[in-house]
């Protein structure tokens, strides 16, 4: 396991589109890991591979319920909208108001290759929209309603 460099704002990479995983193999499973270890090193609670320069379809969360891979997230069902404040792992210092579902149910795959339905609510949802953006390019200060001070 290693810890990553986390990309920050500005770094071309951050805006561009990640690629499908076709096969999961020990490099995937190696950056999983990778991924989590960079995240809870960095304090965050989520992160997707783009973040640490891998444009591959992958993201690792863990809002306090243990940690959770999702290769090839995509999602097929929201519901409802929440308003709350967000950061980024690669934007610091910074926080915002953001739009995001109440619910999101998320299909995708986990380290093993398996099928998986992910169903978040609050927190969850607003974590896997978040980390899901960022697989197609996409910031929350894009989404940004209004500012906050950190």
């Amino acid at each position: 396991m290693a810890i990553r460099h986390i990309r920050k704002d500005g770094d071309p990479i951050l805006r561009k589109k990640s690629r499908k995983i076709k096969n999961i193999d020990e490099r995937i499973k190696e950056l999983a890991e990778d991924m989590l270890d960079t995240m809870y090193q960095a304090e965050g609670v989520g992160l997707a591979a783009p973040q640490v320069g891998v444009l591959k379809r992958i993201i690792v969360l863990d809002v306090g319920e243990g940690p959770i891979t999702i290769i090839n997230p995509e999602p097929v069902y929201t519901e409802g909208k929440q308003e709350e404040i967000e950061g980024c792992l690669s934007v610091p210092g910074k926080a915002g108001i953001v739009v995001r579902p109440e619910l999101i149910k998320v299909k995708g795959l986990d380290i093993e290759g398996k099928e998986i339905l992910i169903k978040g609510e609050g927190f969850l949802a607003r974590a896997l929209s978040h980390e899901m953006d960022h697989l197609d390019g996409i910031l929350f200060t894009d989404k940004v309603v209004k500012y906050v001070e950190v």
